[in-house]
């Protein structure tokens, strides 16, 4: 199920990125993202959802905000940008790891090829306890 849905979700972004190209800010692919998920394949998409930075059950900060939520079911990173840098698949791991869901996209826009520009990150809590 999961693998399915990340699959559509390539897909729609593969859409977006022919049609609107590299170059635009990050909530206009984020934007075109969503209204593609929405209106061709029925998903529902939740924009900048936030969420708690908790530190031993206290709230340390205010919250991080993610940029696409699939289905509740796969956090979507929206990037913009010439490189691919380690920090932004951290980012998405910490994201997973704090809403304890397994399956993440890292949708980098900014690439001439957007194979170029796409990971999945997985979170597996069972592996990292050892």
């Amino acid at each position: 199920m999961e693998r399915d849905l990340t699959e559509t979700i390539v897909a729609a972004a593969v859409e977006v990125h022919r049609c609107l190209g590299a170059g635009l800010l990050e909530n206009v692919y984020e934007s075109a993202l969503c209204h593609e998920l929405a209106a061709q394949y029925g998903l529902l998409c939740q924009r900048q959802v936030p969420i708690p930075v908790l530190y031993k059950g206290v709230p340390v900060r205010a919250p991080l905000f993610l940029d696409v939520l699939v289905e509740r079911q796969v956090v979507i990173e929206i990037k913009s940008a010439e490189k691919n840098y380690p920090y932004y698949q951290m980012q998405l791991f910490t994201h997973l790891r704090f809403l304890g869901l397994k399956i993440g996209l890292l949708i980098n826009f900014g690439k001439e090829s957007l194979n170029d520009g796409i990971s999945r990150i997985v979170n597996d809590p069972i592996a990292a306890r050892g």
